[in-house]
C-alpha cells in the first residue's frame, strides 16, 4: 500500500498491532454474540456434540467479528465525529479503512465456510445472512436513512441463536425464533435509553436516531411500548415449555423492574435526573438480558449433564 507525497510516492507502513485489530471486531458486541448462541445451542433437544458446538460458536464469533470490522469500515466517518467512537482503530489514525475492509471479508468468508464444513449449510447460509444484513442493510442503508433503524437492524443482533440452533440441529425451530424475538424486542428500549442521553452527538453526526427525529418524548413512549412488549417476550421460553418455572419467575421479576424503569423514563422528561434514569434503563437492560441467558444456559447444562450421567 502507498501514498502520495508531491511527486513521489512512498509505501504505507501500518502502525496497527495485535490489538487494534482485536478492537475492530467490536469485542463486547461479539462477546454478546457468544453468549446469546451458547442459548441457541443449549436449547437443541438431544445430546450435543461438544466438538461440534464449540467449533459452531467459534465461527459465529468470527462472523460477528467479520462484522464489527466491516462496520467501522464503513462508519468511519461518524465515527470520527462522535466522542465515543472518535478513538477508534480507523478513526485514530492506526488502522486504515482498506486494511479494515480486507480484514472484515476475510473473516466473514472464513467464519462462513467453516461453519457451513464443520455444521452444515443452513447455519452457514443464516450467518452469511447476519452479516449481510449488519453490513448491508444496517449500516449502509438504514442507519442513515431512518429513526427505525434499530428496530429493523436490530434483527442482526438477534440471529446468533438460530445460527447456533441451525448448527447443531440443521434446523430452525419456534424455540430458537423465541430467542430471536426476546432479543429483537428488547434493542430499541435497549438502544433508545443510551440514544436519549448522546441524542446530540448522533445530531453531530447526521445519524437519524428517535430522539434526533421525532424528539425525546416521542423516544419515551416508544420506550415504554415496547417494553410492554418484552415482558412477554421474555418469558416465552417458560410459556414455550423449554424453560422452568425458575426461569418463568425470574423473567416476570426483571420484567417488572424493566417496566418500572421506562414508566420512570416516560415521567421524567428534562434536566439531569432525566438522563441518569435513562442510563439507569440502559445499564439494567444489558443485567437483563444478561441474567436471562445466565438462568437459560444454567438450566439447559444441568439437563445435559444429566443426560451424560
Amino acid at each position: 500500500m502507498s501514498f502520495v507525497t508531491g511527486t513521489r510516492v512512498e509505501p504505507h507502513i501500518s502502525i496497527a498491532g495485535p490489538r487494534d485489530y482485536f478492537d475492530l471486531l467490536k469485542p463486547r458486541v461479539m462477546s454478546l454474540v457468544i453468549y446469546t448462541a451458547i442459548g441457541g445451542v443449549l436449547i437443541a433437544p438431544g445430546p450435543i456434540n461438544p466438538v461440534l458446538a464449540v467449533a459452531a460458536l467459534l465461527a459465529i464469533a468470527t462472523g460477528a467479528g467479520a462484522s464489527g470490522a466491516l462496520n467501522m469500515w464503513y462508519d468511519a466517518d461518524i465515527d470520527a465525529i462522535m466522542r465515543r467512537t472518535r478513538k477508534r482503530p480507523i478513526p485514530s489514525g492506526r488502522i486504515t479503512r482498506q486494511e479494515a475492509l480486507a480484514f472484515g471479508l476475510t473473516l466473514a468468508a472464513f467464519a462462513v465456510f467453516t461453519l457451513g464444513i464443520v455444521a452444515n449449510w443452513l447455519s452457514a447460509s443464516l450467518l452469511a445472512f447476519t452479516i449481510f444484513f449488519y453490513v448491508i442493510v444496517y449500516s449502509m442503508w438504514l442507519k442513515r436513512a431512518t429513526p427505525q433503524n434499530i428496530v429493523i437492524g436490530g434483527a442482526a443482533g438477534a440471529f446468533p441463536p438460530m445460527v447456533a440452533y441451525a448448527a447443531i440441529t440443521g434446523t430452525v425451530s419456534l424455540s430458537s425464533l423465541a430467542l430471536f424475538a426476546l432479543i429483537f424486542i428488547w434493542t430499541p428500549p435497549h438502544f433508545w435509553a443510551l440514544a436519549l442521553v448522546k441524542s446530540d452527538e448522533y445530531a453531530k453526526a447526521g445519524i437519524p436516531m428517535l430522539p434526533t427525529v421525532a424528539g425525546p418524548d416521542r423516544t419515551r413512549r416508544d420506550i415504554l411500548l415496547y417494553t410492554l412488549l418484552l415482558v412477554p417476550a421474555g418469558a416465552l421460553p417458560y410459556l414455550m415449555g423449554f424453560a422452568s418455572i425458575y426461569y418463568g419467575l425470574l423473567s416476570g421479576a426483571l420484567g417488572l423492574m424493566f417496566l418500572v424503569l421506562a414508566v420512570r423514563v416516560y415521567r421524567h422528561r428534562t434536566g439531569d435526573v432525566a438522563n441518569k434514569i435513562a442510563m439507569d434503563l440502559f445499564k439494567f437492560s444489558i443485567l437483563y438480558l444478561f441474567l436471562l441467558f445466565a438462568a437459560l444456559i444454567l438450566e439447559k447444562s444441568l439437563v445435559h449433564l444429566s443426560v451424560l450421567a
